[in-house]
């Protein structure tokens, strides 16, 4: 290994994969590059676990820089007025190996927060029964190597820095300060042993995914001396430079490197002091004669101050943190911010903390109506890292390593919105300046007042009226996404290509819902064969049902008597009962038993979906055995009579054969045909079908029995009688 180089190894415990339907499925993990890093290496590791019936999946792998990828698996629209960048990606196939590899390398990357985001293919729409699909587990692990140096050349403001080049890279860094506006970077005195002239390649700046601003510098050809100069540098931080010879391995190069920093000399809005003014007085701002701070004027110190009265006005924001990812940005001491053509207007919007980069950033602008004239523009732009100044040589917001957003007003449309979902992790910059494009001498004069909404929101709009909002976890990291409904899809729900309309939405309610009275059936059996206790689940289920899908609803039809939790453990609960006692009250046991059955099978069933609310042995465990039971009973009865039972073919036509017919058309559907897109019908089936094999399958009632008529006397020859004169009940 070279000298002056460390490696570190990070690793994060590995995740589930799941097929993606939103931005939930996607499995998130956060890594922590140190600084002076110059490469770093991620070992991407699937492996497969299950049968042979798993099928081949290929996985893709998101990468980003200071904010989790944006993705778009789905190929959603965004909302309007959002500026996305494509993700970088990679994909790993997994076919017959149970286990694959894949590597990603990334040279000079920038320090922070890094975050790779890794989901299977998107889910199919099938609904499947948790216990009858094979259980295949993709899981997902990615590892980091860090290569570190630990030996870097400090270069100093207009200080030649002497250096001698030989086979391997030499790094050096260099201190941007805030309101830096330029920074040249020279190669003087050059001088080669192995060729003429200077062959040096220089790269300036860090590597970021998905878009990548690094400056590369070649000065074997260039006009001598060789030079880079970067508008607009990354404030408060370090920049790294990477210089790198190209004679080959046994040639040297000396040089000196210089740094050249032009100081930006801000114009401060004063602010009256905060300890002078009551809580309930409005601070108003004092544009007097501008102030430099200590801290600007000792930056002027350090390199070449720009002789211009100022290269822009700084308008301090407060920042009020009000909620888990949610941060209001506000001017201090007014409302609105004041734009003119000599200098552009500026605000710092602090989302450095580490923890602001999972929501959504949002920007409102609104121009004064009065004072927008037909000729004036206001010219915006939004950056990370540094504001972007050259609004008089340019207009494409771009500065040294980020490509801005521009916003624009005009007296034809005085308003401008900006969403930047999951902003980058830096001191973000929204610069305005008034432009006359076609005479400049008309903006002179003029003055425009701006007025400014700055968001961090969690989700935009909380998801509209067909989406939720969920937070989500990885470790100590929130990020929050959308999570759809009612056939709408996108990164804020807003996308409308497969929602269902209203009349969609109360059709589907209606069967879901309606189709339940079909339960009125096998009450209306079981009553009149005087199978009450049936009768009673039936009603049970049936009243259940009808209001859990009442409820259940994604859209606007929605009637929710007890909250839904309550409502699906009933509904659940009821349809296996109903399942139970039916089977059971076929197999014709006696009473005492049959009802001790009833109870305990129930009791079974409601352990069993405390445990797993949607797995299929809640339901199909005690049919089984109901149905066991049932066999036997009638393979008993078979061999004591010595005749078929039932013994009438008109029962086994008309009843038992459709009843049976009904309910494996039923369990047919239930078990492989539900989809998410005909959900609606074939479940609203399913509830026909159940109760209509219910309804055929119940027995016909005993012979000998007389349920309505009440017994005077009770066991043991005990009589109840009434002594009207003392209107006491005694035991004789």
């Amino acid at each position: 290994s070279e000298v002056g180089l460390v490696s570190e190894h990070f690793s994060q415990a590995p995740q589930k994969l799941s097929f993606y339907s939103w931005y939930g499925s996607a499995r998130l993990f956060r890594f922590r590059v140190p600084p002076d890093t110059v490469l770093l290496r991620w070992l991407l590791q699937v492996s497969r676990e299950g049968g042979t019936a798993c099928t081949d999946a290929e996985i893709t792998v998101h990468f980003r820089s200071g904010a989790p990828p944006v993705i778009n698996p789905l190929g959603t629209s965004f909302p309007d007025d959002t500026s996305v960048q494509p993700s970088f990606q990679v994909r790993v196939p997994l076919s017959a190996a149970l286990l694959s590899n894949a590597s990603v390398n990334v040279s000079h990357p920038a320090p922070g927060d890094w975050f790779v985001a890794a989901h299977l293919p998107p889910s199919s729409q099938k609904i499947e029964l948790k216990g009858l699909a094979p259980t295949c587990a993709y899981v997902f692990q990615p590892d980091l190597l860090v290569t570190r140096v630990v030996e870097i050349s400090i270069m100093e403001p207009d200080v030649p820095l002497p250096h001698t080049l030989l086979s391997h890279p030499s790094y050096l860094k260099v201190f941007v300060p805030d309101y830096t506006r330029e920074l040249l970077l020279e190669l003087r005195d050059c001088v080669s042993s192995g060729s003429l002239g200077c062959p040096v390649r220089l790269t300036v700046g860090p590597v970021t995914l998905p878009s990548n601003f690094q400056k590369v510098l070649t000065c074997t050809s260039a006009p001598w001396p060789c030079r880079l100069l970067l508008p607009s540098p990354p404030w408060d931080r370090w920049l790294q430079v990477t210089a790198e010879s190209l004679v080959g391995p046994l040639g040297t190069v000396t040089f000196s490197a210089v740094a050249a920093l032009t100081a930006c000399r801000p114009q401060s809005v004063t602010i009256r002091p905060l300890l002078q003014s009551s809580q309930n007085q409005s601070f108003n701002a004092s544009t007097g004669l501008p102030s430099l701070s200590p801290d600007h004027q000792d930056l002027g110190r350090s390199g070449r101050v720009d002789r211009s009265p100022f290269c822009l006005t700084n308008y301090p924001v407060m920042r009020e943190d009000t909620d888990v990812v949610s941060v209001h940005f506000q001017l201090l001491d007014r409302v609105s911010v004041r734009v003119c053509q000599n200098t552009p207007s500026m605000m710092r919007l602090r989302l450095n903390t580490g923890m602001d980069s999972g929501g959504s950033l949002t920007i409102s602008l609104r121009a004064n109506k009065t004072e927008m004239r037909n000729e004036t523009v206001i010219v915006a732009c939004v950056n990370a890292a540094s504001p972007f100044l050259g609004f008089n040589s340019s207009l494409n917001c771009t500065t040294a390593f980020f490509q801005g957003y521009p916003l624009s007003l005009s007296a034809w449309s005085r308003r401008a919105n900006l969403i930047i979902p999951y902003p980058e992790t830096d001191n973000w910059y929204l610069s305005l300046q008034l432009m006359c494009p076609e005479n400049a001498e008309e903006c002179e004069q003029a003055v425009v007042h701006v007025e400014t909404t700055l968001y961090l929101v969690p989700c935009l709009n909380d998801c509209g009226p067909y989406g939720q909002c969920l937070l989500l976890r990885r470790h100590s990291y929130l990020y929050a996404g959308c999570s759809c409904k009612a056939g709408w899809r996108g990164w804020s729900c807003t996308d409308n290509s497969t929602a269902q309309t209203v009349a969609q939405q109360r059709a589907a309610a209606l069967l879901l819902t309606l189709s339940n009275l079909m339960f009125l059936a096998p009450i209306t059996v079981s009553v009149q064969r005087f199978f009450l206790v049936e009768a009673s689940v039936y009603a049970y289920t049936m009243f259940f049902s009808t209001f859990y899908h009442a409820c259940d609803q994604p859209g606007e039809a929605v009637l929710c008597i007890l909250n839904y939790d309550t409502l699906q453990y009933c509904d659940f609960l009821g349809s296996g009962a109903a399942i139970w006692v039916t089977i059971l009250c076929m197999a014709r046991l006696k009473a005492v038993l049959k009802y001790v059955l009833f109870l305990l099978g129930t009791l079974v069933i409601a352990m069993s979906l405390q445990l797993d609310r949607r797995g299929i042995w809640n339901m199909l465990g005690p049919c089984l055995f109901a149905f066991v039971i049932m066999a036997s009973m009638w393979t008993y009865r078979c061999g004591h009579r010595r005749q078929c039972y039932p013994t009438s073919w008109q029962r086994w036509t008309f009843y038992l054969l459709p009843g049976i017919s009904m309910a494996s058309v039923g369990v047919a559907i239930y078990t492989s045909m539900m989809t998410s897109d005909n959900y609606y019908y074939t479940h609203s089936i399913w509830h026909v079908l159940l109760a209509g094999s219910a309804a055929l399958l119940l027995p016909p009632p005993d012979e000998h029995t007389e349920p309505w008529t009440c017994s005077q006397k009770f066991p043991c020859h005990y009589q109840i009688c009434k002594n009207d004169r003392e209107e006491l009940y005694t035991v004789t």
